[in-house]
């Protein structure tokens, strides 16, 4: 080519760039939206998640779209986040989809049932599974969109004053535990209470609740429960892989461009992946912490377990029978997980046995 014909093409292709990047960025219009959570700042992770999400955003866009995290009780109530969605008063939250099991107990499966998937498998249910289908078309019944924005990993089953070595040390015991599962400990004789987190432990410090549940040792550390319970239960079979949403107003999403509704895609898969990598991280050494300090660890007993899925399966048959958008979304779920375990038996439990039992060996 010669150096006159280059020098004329090049500048042709640079005045294209000038004109297109400008155009771009005028195509995306500028948004400020408020997401409310249901976590103090303090829970870095759970928080994280929201503002990791928020940041991505705003990168993403060249902060063009700009979404402000508020904690719980900043705008509203921890426990209000789906009501603040669903109104209008804010266009998204970040939440744990069980916790308004009030309004619908299918509100638990977009975080967790007892015994229900682990984190892979939740993932993969919600992700390629159908997952998110059906639980998109019930939330669209109040008028949001689900994104899924987070996980916990399997969950700790909580602290107690005193030790639980029988069912029938259930009965009577006043447990904060999260959302729909406490109608199963119900089922056994224990009274189930709904707390936000900043709330639980003057709760257990006073002796209005017996025991209290919350995620695992890095959460559960912070928050300080052990000061004034000692014993300290696993597994939370309540929460095998708890699920965090990112919920929108459906009228908001859809007025959005398919470009930012891809970007919020592609922001909360990161927030997901970014809280699954950061419990792992923090969670080995806070339990190692806990245990120098005195906790005290046990597992819940064989026959815990065997009554308390037995109390979990008679639980959500009994209200599949009623209500068919649980039911639904119940079949679904068990559709991806039982076959989803039964790989697991093969490969993966063998594997993961062998490694624990050379590595405390």
């Amino acid at each position: 080519m010669k150096r006159r014909q280059f020098l004329k093409t090049a500048g042709i292709g640079a005045a294209a760039a000038a004109v297109a990047s400008p155009a771009i960025a005028q195509s995306m219009p500028e948004l400020k939206w408020r997401m409310t959570t249901s976590w103090p700042k303090s829970l870095d992770t759970l928080f994280g998640g929201a503002e990791i999400m928020a940041k991505a955003v705003a990168e993403a866009t060249d902060n063009k779209f700009q979404i402000q995290v508020f904690a719980g009780g900043e705008i509203v109530p921890g426990l209000q986040v789906v009501d603040a969605v669903q109104n209008g008063t804010v266009e998204c939250g970040h939440t744990a989809s069980y916790y308004y099991f009030g309004k619908d107990p299918t509100f638990a499966f977009g975080t967790s049932v007892g015994f229900g998937p682990n984190q892979r498998l939740n993932q993969g249910w919600y992700t390629l599974g159908g997952g998110r289908e059906v639980l998109n078309e019930f939330y669209k019944k109040y008028n949001q969109i689900s994104l899924l924005a987070g996980n916990t990993g399997c969950q700790m089953g909580g602290w107690f004053r005193k030790e639980i070595n029988s069912v029938d040390d259930l009965k009577g015991v006043k447990m904060r535990i999260g959302g729909f599962p406490g109608r199963v400990i119900q089922k056994l004789g224990a009274v189930p209470q709904q707390i936000a987190a900043g709330d639980i432990y003057p709760a257990l410090e006073k002796g209005t609740i017996d025991a209290a549940e919350w995620v695992g040792p890095y959460d559960d550390e912070k928050l300080g429960f052990y000061k004034v319970a000692p014993h300290y239960y696993y597994p939370g079979w309540w929460e095998g892989g708890s699920m965090i949403m990112a919920m929108f107003n459906l009228d908001k999403w859809n007025a959005l461009p398919k470009g930012y509704q891809a970007i919020l895609e592609q922001s909360a898969a990161y927030a997901n992946q970014w809280m699954v990598a950061k419990y792992d991280l923090v969670n080995p050494p806070a339990l190692r912490r806990l245990l120098a300090g005195g906790t005290k660890l046990h597992a819940f007993s064989q026959p815990i377990m065997e009554a308390c899925i037995k109390a979990a399966h008679e639980l959500h048959d009994e209200i599949g029978k009623t209500n068919e958008s649980f039911k639904k979304v119940y079949d679904s779920m068990n559709a991806f997980m039982k076959p989803g375990y039964s790989w697991f038996q093969v490969a993966e439990l063998n594997y993961d046995s062998f490694m624990v039992r050379h590595n405390n060996a």
